[in-house]
């Protein structure tokens, strides 16, 4: 038996007794995620972002965001088809797939969008994971136990967005020296990993990082308050979501 085989079969194996054992039920249990927070922590009942695609001329004005998500996180770059993404870009037909409107403008259907997790208000990923490593917080975000995580890639295969990257190598070969980010943690091979809203600077009262790079073309804030900069932005422009077919109420929105 090669080595390929015996280790897919080592994680099935695992992954089903963790089905039918008592981490089935931990899993199962509803897990509240908590940061240490501090006094100016900020705080939501339901964390949205807004993405107004209209103020970017090309997908060079986007790459300051993915920088800046990419280097607070720790984001290794690996290249070839193991790359670990957290925030990318990709074309319109592949980004809103079941978009029906053939009229918009060609600067939207021939443009580029990023993409990132979409922090679902029903995540399937959540219901698939047999650990709880990946699991939904308070505030809707959805987040991840590294240390839970057993590699089984099941969130990978619920996931609908492809927002998941899963670390096939070692990603601390792939970070540059000294770490970018010494207050967040790096991760090791075997574990899945996503965009987190920026969860641990929301805890400190800092805006996620792609935000504070976007220069206010990018919202963040409490979708349930009607006063927040979020909800005022859906009530006056038009916007749209990934797969909103597909019933998962995507966190994520976009301004065309």
């Amino acid at each position: 038996m090669n080595n390929s085989r015996r280790t897919f079969l080592k994680v099935a194996g695992v992954s089903a007794f963790a089905l039918t054992t008592g981490v089935a039920g931990a899993a199962q249990a509803k897990i509240i995620g908590t940061y240490e927070q501090g006094d100016k922590a900020l705080k939501a009942k339901r964390w949205a972002m807004v993405i107004d695609t209209r103020k970017f001329t090309s997908a060079d004005d986007y790459k300051p965001l993915i920088d800046a998500c990419h280097k607070a996180h720790n984001v290794p770059a690996i290249p070839g088809n193991q790359e670990i993404k957290w925030m990318w870009l990709d074309h319109y037909d592949r980004v809103f797939t079941d978009d029906m409107n053939a009229n918009l403008p060609d600067k939207f259907k021939k443009g580029m969008f990023p993409l990132l997790c979409n922090h679902c208000t029903n995540p399937p990923c959540v219901r698939v994971c047999p650990t709880g490593a990946t699991y939904k917080m308070h505030d809707g975000i959805i987040a991840m136990d590294y240390h839970r995580c057993i590699g089984c890639r099941f969130c990978m295969a619920g996931c609908p967005y492809g927002a998941r990257s899963f670390n096939f190598v070692d990603p601390r070969k792939f970070i540059a020296d000294p770490v970018p980010n010494p207050e967040y943690p790096t991760r090791m091979i075997g574990v899945v990993e996503k965009c987190t809203f920026c969860a641990e600077r929301l805890a400190k009262g800092l805006r996620p990082a792609c935000v504070e790079a976007a220069n206010g073309a990018v919202m963040f804030g409490d979708l349930d308050d009607p006063n927040s900069d979020v909800r005022k932005a859906l009530a006056e422009n038009f916007s749209i979501r990934r797969k909103p077919s597909l019933g998962t109420q995507p966190g994520v929105y976009y301004l065309i």
